[in-house]
């Protein structure tokens, strides 16, 4: 039913036995270790996009979480409104909920892929998915501190001596495992809530989310160990170390990016703001009366009985002597009008 996502994990399952068992041997157990550790390895390194993507999700939505806590108490009482008001609002700053939890969801069909397909390497079976009966065997043999890849602690007795491995060589190499990924689990975890803003950290449901991812998780790992093949204990450890690394450096980059976008954004303020000492620039039109600047030619200006003489002469002196107004007969003189009668 779920071939396939069997097939592709027991392939590169298979190519990183391939490269580790030139080194190590085909049935030696760190040859088969290496290959589910480097396994965890490829699987992330597809998804570190996808990653990056979920990291800057979920920072846009801490940046307008008050405005969603706002929606809320809009509309306390009316569920459908919230989430159109909510699916807006996400639109709005390009932010994709689904695409913070694709990584995780992505994860959980690999997670289980691979337990599937380890707990079918089992003593006198023949092909599993990519491996031929030759691989099956080599795995089924392989011991990794006196202790095979496919046994857990609570395996029954019967279980165990078909694969030759004593209990005690069981317990003493999956405890140190078991605590080693609940310890890294809470880090991780620890890594994250830590990137909270203090909206995000008010918000009960984040706060029990929080609560979960911080203690409840890494104790399931470490009662999960009990039950677990020690492949898959060491599928858990390498993820989570990957994980740890990967947040580190995921969100070290954004910071540094936001840095810049900050500094850029003061840089240009300071170019356009003026510098201390200097007078702002502020022209102002020249109070009537005023002397013209040093270069600036004066308008003339018209009075109650016409043009000033200055401005007479300017025209004169261009050439220009067309005083024409309009209504008025040239050559006649505009301070008697015709037909005035002087009065005694």
């Amino acid at each position: 039913m779920l071939n396939f996502i069997y097939y592709p994990v027991s392939f590169i399952l298979w190519c990183w036995h391939w490269v580790f068992g030139k080194v190590f041997g085909e049935s030696s157990g760190f040859a088969w270790a290496l290959a589910v550790i480097f396994l965890v390895f490829t699987l992330r390194a597809i998804l570190f996009k996808p990653f990056v993507g979920q990291v800057r999700s979920m920072r846009k939505m801490q940046e307008f979480a008050p405005e969603m806590q706002k929606i809320k108490k809009k509309f306390p009482n009316d569920r459908q409104r919230q989430a159109q008001e909510m699916q807006k609002l996400q639109s709005e700053h390009g932010v994709n909920p689904l695409g913070g939890c694709l990584p995780m969801l992505v994860q959980i069909p690999v997670f289980i892929g691979l337990f599937h397909v380890l707990r079918s390497f089992k003593p006198g079976w023949g092909e599993v998915y990519f491996f031929d009966k030759q691989g099956v065997d080599s795995f089924v043999n392989a011991k990794l501190f006196g202790t095979n890849l496919s046994t857990f602690i609570t395996m029954p007795a019967d279980q165990l001596a078909t694969y030759g491995t004593e209990r005690l060589n069981v317990i003493l190499l999956s405890v140190p495992l078991m605590i080693v990924a609940s310890i890294a689990t809470h880090f991780t975890a620890r890594h994250s809530v830590a990137r909270q803003n203090a909206s995000a950290l008010d918000n009960p449901q984040t706060a029990i989310m929080n609560k979960l991812t911080l203690w409840v998780f890494p104790l399931g790992v470490l009662a999960g160990g009990f039950f677990f093949p020690v492949a898959i204990l060491l599928y858990w450890l390498s993820n989570n170390a990957w994980t740890l690394g990967q947040q580190h450096f995921v969100y070290k980059r954004i910071d540094s990016e936001e840095e810049e976008k900050k500094a850029t954004v003061v840089e240009t303020r300071q170019a356009l703001a003026p510098k201390p000492g200097v007078k702002p620039v502020n022209p102002k039109k020249p109070a009537p009366g005023a002397k013209p600047a040093n270069g600036a030619k004066r308008m003339p200006t018209a009075g109650p009985s016409g043009p000033s003489p200055s401005a007479s002469s300017e025209t004169a002196a261009n050439g220009n002597s067309n005083t024409e107004i309009p209504g008025l007969t040239p050559g006649r003189s505009t301070s008697k009008k015709p037909g005035s009668k002087k009065r005694r």
